[in-house]
């Protein structure tokens, strides 16, 4: 969520979106251009133009074009651009938008397109299923956070969720003398739901049921909720106003033991020179559950106006941009998991240590719900879990309010 969802400027007008948008173009005797919106960060832009360079140069008949576009204002745009018949011909982007895009019927089913048999080529747990159908070609999968650690405080990671406090207890120094800790033992984003939701799942819960009903108020969130509260209010682990980038912070400057991320928080951290690990998020040892970070993929949406041979070049495109060469080059780089069963089991990605713990905690993780009441879910928990690090609401009392303000929101959006 956090690495794959940030937020970017637009820095040109809805308009000159639409004028570049790929269907109905394309006209005269030079190659199809496909025209591909996507939300990369800029470290993924350059494996994507290294990797269409390639394939553009190898080809008279197709050229694929991209333009970078915030996640939230792509959404939007792909689906006013594609109401009118228009729009970009692929969008690359997380699989939570699928709801939104095949509600609004504006991505062609991806097990229409393409033949079972090239489906197959793909992990199983890549895909999701709304309405029936595939909607989107996954690229990648993950997004999920993982424990990390300084080997330079922590040269091996706890064992069970128990241990990783008592560990980050011990961790947490004031070394000056000055009443304020220099050091912590764990840090991670106190402000967003995204990081309360695997120990929701590590005391056996977890947020929508398989009709995507919502089940916050549960027993199990109030666990998890104080939890959370005892590690922050009474452990003091970590600091009492833990942003995102305090953290994040923290972290690169070797000043914490412990941190709870994703990949895409990797690189900085080489960049500043800690020597770390990834862990699974340990085991709950009162029940024996392990901590369900929320899952999902990244990939290709196919615009439901394409027809004709501009449908097949952006489909014979989506082929490349997920063939196994294609993946193996971005996990190398990037250390993302490949979504295809050849290119995780490529004897290059599986030497790659930080790919194969990050894909050990994926298979402990959940799938994120594609479903747009997802969206109410997060609006719901965001509150009432601060209410509770606050002190200012019982565990209990903030899972029944989250669950009656989904409720709430989602017969809002249905009306």
């Amino acid at each position: 969520m956090h690495g794959w969802n940030r937020r970017r400027p637009v820095l040109f007008g809805f308009m000159a979106l639409w004028a570049i948008g790929g269907c109905g173009g394309g006209g005269g005797s030079g190659p199809t251009e496909i025209v591909l919106w996507e939300m990369m960060d800029p470290e993924e832009r350059v494996v994507l133009d290294e990797v269409l360079a390639g394939f553009n140069g190898s080809r008279t008949d197709i050229r694929v074009t991209h333009t970078n576009i915030g996640n939230e204002q792509l959404r939007t745009q792909y689906l006013t651009a594609t109401m009118g018949g228009g729009g970009p011909d692929l969008v690359f982007g997380p699989a939570d938008n699928a709801g939104p895009y095949a509600i609004a019927g504006a991505v062609a089913a991806i097990d229409e397109a393409f033949p079972p048999e090239f489906l197959a080529e793909f992990l199983p747990i890549a895909f999701d299923t709304l309405k029936g159908h595939v909607w989107m070609l996954p690229a990648q999968i993950g997004n999920h956070l993982c424990l990390i650690y300084n080997r330079a405080l922590l040269p091996e990671p706890p064992a069970t969720l128990q241990e990783m406090v008592r560990v980050g207890e011990a961790l947490t120094k004031d070394t000056n003398g000055d009443g304020t800790a220099d050091q912590y033992g764990l840090v991670f984003d106190l402000k967003e739901p995204f990081w309360l939701v695997p120990y929701v799942g590590a005391f056996g819960g977890w947020v929508m049921d398989a009709s995507y009903r919502p089940t916050l108020g549960t027993p199990a969130m109030a666990d998890a909720l104080a939890f959370l509260y005892d590690v922050k209010a009474n452990r003091k682990v970590m600091p009492q106003e833990c942003t995102y980038q305090l953290a994040d912070t923290i972290f690169k400057e070797g000043k914490a033991a412990m941190c709870v991320n994703g990949h895409w928080s990797w690189g900085g951290y080489d960049d500043a020179g800690i020597d770390f690990g990834i862990a699974v998020l340990p085991v709950n040892e009162t029940n024996g559950l392990w901590p369900t970070p929320m899952t999902s993929s990244r990939g290709y949406f196919l615009n439901v106006n394409l027809q004709g041979e501009r449908r097949e070049r952006a489909i014979e495109a989506m082929r490349f941009l997920t063939s196994r060469e294609t993946q193996v080059l971005f996990a190398k780089r990037l250390w993302v998991i490949p979504s295809r069963e050849d290119a995780y089991g490529d004897p290059e990605v599986q030497k790659l240590d930080r790919i194969v713990q990050s894909f050990r905690q994926y298979e402990k993780g959940k799938r994120m719900p594609v479903v747009p009441e997802m969206r109410a879910i997060w609006d719901a928990m965001r509150v009432a879990y601060q209410n509770v690090l606050n002190g200012e609401m019982t565990p209990e009392a903030a899972a029944s309010a989250m669950q009656a303000d989904a409720e709430r929101k989602i017969r809002e959006m249905q009306r």
